[in-house]
């Protein structure tokens, strides 16, 4: 057996089409192994690809062989060591499969390893995955554009052009032009006929009129069967598109309680909700509040790196978030959204204002809030609190428990999974 190996260097994107072709038919292995891959390593580490690993069994093709029973008749090849009768045993060993004990027997294929780059790594990551409610559109301020047909010009991009307008203005200018001509060729013609039928003998008069046909018809050949002033072009032009404005509020508790551990799974869930934000919409805002006793609105980088701590009053956030909408996010324009973590340790009488404030202030103006509670032990006050707002919002409110590094992607694909339009 031979084997070629090409070692020619492919030009950009030359095989895009059956890298895509590939992707969609091993879809199932891909994604499992992308959730694999986030379960293993860190959020943050997202810049490279990852190995795919497909099973030998699994990209064979199919093919069509007879089944077992009927009487067959073949015909082999002869040889010194077998006659008829004799039995052949089964060659014994993993045939060649990894994973198994050494053969010298058998043949078998290892499993099929590709690398999937960044991007399709990060398009299987967030696949199915949406802003829930996004629909509040308003023009203002709008950076998106839609291209349009808006009708037919005569100048134009050549891969534009409009073949049929093309070939109607190309026969319209040859008739505008060679109609006098065509005429007067049709009338010509007919004294010839006429002259010739009854004056076969007035050979000037015959040869004076053949050459006038003659000349007619040159003038008609010489207009050109199409011209440049004939093209015609599909006219594109680019009007304003509504765009979705949406706001998300990151909402991360980092009182005494949360332990550094606990710190770090919240860090990584916002890390993964930042890239997933960034990912996907153009238009969007994001607004880091750290609380304690108080809260703060902070940029990016003290959102996942400073080291102030305290005690625990998540109204101050709630309060915080509610200011910030009133400000800067009329909920008439814009999508709210909101993503709280907390280890759901508050101070007591606190938690029921929580709920108060999302039910009769903060939820009527939001598209979706969900809560994530980061603890392994059993749940706390806050989390009972917010079955209620969840009861009296099912479709708009959602809450989620995380123990565990592996919980995360789990996590964050049940929050934020694509639903059905009701």
């Amino acid at each position: 057996m031979s084997y070629v190996i090409d070692r020619r260097l492919n030009g950009k994107n030359k095989s895009t089409v059956n890298r895509q072709r590939f992707l969609r038919r091993y879809k199932s292995h891909i994604k499992k192994a992308v959730e694999q891959a986030v379960g293993r390593r860190s959020i943050t580490d997202m810049d490279h690809g990852e190995q795919i690993s497909i099973p030998g069994r699994d990209i064979d093709e199919p093919i069509f062989h007879h089944g077992q029973g009927g009487r067959q008749t073949r015909v082999h090849p002869g040889n010194r060591e077998f006659t008829s009768g004799d039995q052949i045993a089964r060659p014994q060993g993993g045939g060649g499969q990894g994973g198994t004990q050494a053969s010298n027997s058998g043949e078998g294929e290892d499993d099929f390893v590709f690398q999937i780059t960044q991007d399709e790594f990060l398009d299987f990551m967030f696949e199915d995955l949406a802003l829930p409610n996004l629909i509040k559109r308003h023009l203002a301020g709008t950076d998106t554009f839609k291209p349009v047909r808006a009708g037919i010009s005569q100048q134009g991009n050549p891969s534009r052009i409009n073949i049929v307008r093309s070939m109607r203005a190309a026969h319209a200018r040859r008739i505008a032009l060679s109609g006098g001509s065509r005429s007067r060729l049709r009338l010509a013609m007919r004294e010839l006929e006429q002259l010739k039928l009854t004056q076969p003998d007035n050979l000037d008069d015959i040869k004076a009129l053949e050459e006038e046909i003659h000349a007619l018809r040159r003038r008609v050949a010489r207009i050109p069967f199409l011209d440049t002033f004939d093209l015609r072009y599909n006219l594109i032009t680019k009007v304003p598109h509504p765009s979705s404005k949406a706001v998300m509020f990151c909402l991360m508790d980092v009182s005494g309680s949360m332990t550094q551990a606990t710190k770090d799974l919240a860090k990584r869930f916002y890390i993964l909700l930042y890239l997933f934000l960034q990912r996907n919409y153009e238009r969007i805002e994001v607004v880091f509040i750290r609380h304690h006793t108080s809260a703060k609105e902070v940029d990016e980088e003290e959102f996942f790196y400073s080291r102030e701590t305290g005690g625990t009053i998540v109204s101050s956030a709630l309060r915080l978030m509610q200011q910030i909408v009133q400000d800067r996010y009329s909920p008439n324009e814009w999508n709210i959204y909101c993503a709280q973590a907390s280890d759901g340790d508050n101070w007591n009488d606190d938690s029921p204002i929580c709920r108060d404030l999302l039910i009769n202030e903060i939820m009527p103006a939001m598209q979706y809030y969900c809560y994530v509670e980061i603890t392994p032990r059993e749940h706390q006050a806050l989390w009972y609190e917010y079955e209620q707002v969840a009861a009296k919002f099912p479709e708009s409110f959602a809450q989620q428990q995380i123990v565990g590094a592996g919980d995360i992607y789990p996590v964050f694909r049940n929050l934020f999974q694509k639903r059905m339009a009701s």
